[in-house]
């Protein structure tokens, strides 16, 4: 980018990005569970439909290369963003109809979607609009105002909703729609913003694209990727490491809602969104940040299996909470050391992803790895909801705290070398 004075700072713009770019990720993953708990739907119908609207995640590598191909990255941005805006209107108008269900569920695909698209959109033109060091510099910024958004969507957000349908005594439905409401109008506001203050990159000022933009070596980049040393055990790694969280994850915030006489522990929205969205995505900023420490001082060696631990463990708190269902001051250090605990693991996970994409397809072998990562989430929470259902919620518990074994084991059996990993 242009070193002109006159250039916006990277301040004016990385921060709304990012901020950008988790707001729909969370209202997808966790708001929308909520939502449709609190207007009704059943236990396996949300898991199993909300787990699908990962897949654009798990697919976007596949279109990735469009996104160089076709205009430029500024242009990808504001189009999504306004796109965005749209669906989320979609959803909150939908809200007040019969039939809300799946016209807000083909709203959210739609919205997911937009949303992959919006973050390989937002990465590549952060490369674009920012020289190396900045880059360097501003890679803590941009993670920091991703959390603040997983904070807004599911802290915030909630507790919106809540205070909404308890304390202005609105209808649930009217409460959501105000809510989801909301946050499409947050995106109309990033729309206008960055229409007037993101940067042209000088690569992309003459629309003129690199030539191998037009040649794409799918095959290459796939078969490399699957040539690499003992390869069936990255892939049990990846798909297993988080096997008992990708139960876990749907049923929890169902558990935490779910009423009493359900089995659940029969939080309030806005007592949700304190406990789950507010001190356990605290908590997780924080296991995520010390976990960060950690594995530059330890190496990711010594790291992997204690934290693979820290993520598991804790589980075993819901297996109490479900049995003897204690009251607030209990529920709120439980999730919130479940989440240090998911914080801790899943930074040793993720930094685990990038020390096996080495080479020349580093990038693209990445976005595979996360690719399926994204699939090992919605498989088992596609399922999730129909084992809880059939169980219970203890039991249901109990068995996550068995499903996260075989993840621990393929720890045993992954590729760790020392020279990659504790330097």
């Amino acid at each position: 980018m242009s070193t002109d004075p006159s250039s916006p700072s990277p301040w004016r713009f990385i921060p709304t990005l990012y901020f950008g770019e988790g707001v729909p990720n969370v209202i997808i993953s966790t708001v929308a569970v909520v939502l449709y708990k609190k207007l009704g739907i059943d236990n396996n119908q949300i898991t199993a439909w909300t787990s699908f609207l990962y897949l654009p995640w798990v697919l976007k590598m596949f279109w990735g290369p469009l996104v160089d191909i076709y205009a430029t990255k500024r242009t990808w941005i504001l189009t999504t963003q306004f796109a965005m805006c749209c669906c989320l209107s979609l959803v909150a108008l939908s809200l007040q109809l019969p039939n809300f269900f799946f016209i807000s569920l083909a709203a959210f695909t739609l919205g997911a979607f937009v949303s992959a698209t919006y973050d390989i959109a937002t990465d590549g033109f952060y490369m674009l609009a920012l020289n190396s060091e900045q880059q360097a510099f501003f890679v803590g910024i941009r993670s920091l105002f991703y959390r603040l958004a997983m904070l807004f969507g599911s802290g915030f957000l909630l507790v919106l909703a809540g205070y909404l349908e308890n304390k202005l005594n609105y209808h649930t439905a009217l409460s959501w729609s105000m809510t989801i409401g909301f946050a499409a109008l947050i995106f109309a506001i990033l729309f206008i913003y960055h229409r007037f203050t993101l940067p042209f990159p000088e690569s992309q000022k003459t629309n003129k694209l690199p030539p191998a933009a037009t040649s794409i070596p799918f095959w290459q980049i796939i078969k490399t990727y699957f040539q690499q040393g003992k390869i069936g055990a990255i892939l049990a790694f990846i798909l297993l490491y988080r096997f008992g969280e990708a139960m876990l994850l749907k049923v929890a915030a169902l558990f935490l809602v779910d009423e009493v006489a359900q089995g659940g522990l029969g939080l309030s929205t806005d007592e949700f969104g304190l406990v789950y969205g507010t001190y356990g995505v605290l908590s997780l900023i924080i296991g995520g940040i010390l976990g960060g420490v950690l594995i530059a001082r330890y190496g990711l060696r010594k790291c992997l299996l204690p934290m693979a631990l820290a993520l598991n463990l804790p589980n075993i708190f819901y297996v109490y909470l479900a049995y003897y269902k204690p009251g607030l001051l209990l529920i709120y250090p439980l999730v919130s050391l479940e989440q240090f605990g998911y914080g801790l693991g899943f930074t040793a996970f993720s930094v685990y992803l990038m020390y096996i994409c080495q080479g020349e397809y580093k990038t693209s072998h990445y976005a595979i790895s996360t690719g399926l990562m994204a699939l090992g989430l919605m498989l088992p929470g596609a399922i999730s909801g129909t084992i809880q259902k059939s169980l219970g919620y203890p039991l249901f518990f109990v068995l996550v705290c068995l499903l996260t074994i075989p993840g621990i084991i393929t720890i045993f059996f992954i590729p760790l070398a020392e020279e990659k990993l504790d330097k």
